[in-house]
């Protein structure tokens, strides 16, 4: 088990920490901490605050995603996909959502808007070399296997 250090920032003090809502899922929720109702219309990006800062073990990340009944729902997803917090960040805890749907979509205050993961980080040596082992696919990509 790791230890993540979480503070709530002033305007998030009434809110929830990130709270897990089963006892196998993989994902905390993160609650929206909004002053005032936003609405996405679709095709809009809206930076969301949660309200908190964390402190990420070294070795570990932060892993925002999208909650899937937003997704599927309303079409309420992330622009990156899935967000990185490293373990160096302190600052607000933020959701970069996009409306992908037909309809404006509204969030309030404390409604979940996505979840986090932590996941560990291997700590990796990139090295430069003139030539790669070949494989049988070698370097066909894209929709190359189908």
């Amino acid at each position: 088990m790791i230890t993540v250090h979480i503070k709530k920032l002033s305007h998030g003090v009434d809110l929830p920490l990130p709270t897990k809502h089963s006892a196998d899922a993989a994902g905390f929720d993160l609650v929206a901490a909004v002053e005032t109702q936003v609405t996405i219309d679709p095709m809009q990006i809206t930076l969301v605050p949660c309200g908190f800062a964390m402190q990420i073990p070294p070795g570990y990340e932060g892993q925002v995603r999208a909650r899937s009944g937003l997704a599927s729902k309303h079409g309420i997803t992330l622009i990156n996909a899935v967000g990185t917090i490293d373990a160096d960040y302190r600052g607000e805890v933020k959701v970069p959502l996009i409306n992908l749907g037909q309809q404006p979509h509204t969030i309030s205050r404390g409604d979940r808007i996505a979840q986090l993961l932590i996941a560990p980080v291997p700590a990796v040596e990139l090295v430069e070399v003139e030539s790669l082992e070949e494989t049988k696919r070698g370097a066909g990509g894209f929709g190359h296997t189908g």
